[in-house]
C-alpha cells in the first residue's frame, strides 16, 4: 500500500484520468474530491461491500429443499 501525506488543496493523480483532491481536513475527518471519467464507478468501501454481497447472493444457485416422503406408521410386512 502506498501512503501519502497531503495538505488541503493538494492533489493525487492515478493514471491520466483520475484525480483526488484533499478538500478539507477537520480533526480525524478528511473530505476528498474525486475527478474520474463518467463511466468509472466510485463507491465508499461499506457500500461496495454491500454491492458485492448482494451480487454474490444473486449469483448463488437457489437452495431448494427436497421434501421427504411421508413416513408410514404401518408395521413392515414379512413374507412367509
Amino acid at each position: 500500500m502506498l501512503t501519502l501525506t497531503r495538505k488541503t488543496g493538494q492533489r493525487i493523480r492515478i493514471g491520466d484520468a483520475i484525480e483526488i483532491v484533499v478538500r478539507e481536513v477537520r480533526g480525524r475527518h478528511v473530505r476528498l474530491g474525486i475527478v474520474a471519467p463518467p463511466g468509472l464507478p466510485i463507491y465508499r468501501e461499506e457500500l461496495y461491500q454491500q454491492i458485492v454481497a448482494a451480487n454474490t447472493a444473486a449469483a448463488a444457485p437457489p437452495t431448494v429443499e427436497i421434501p421427504k416422503p411421508p413416513s408410514s406408521s404401518k408395521a413392515p410386512v414379512s413374507e412367509p
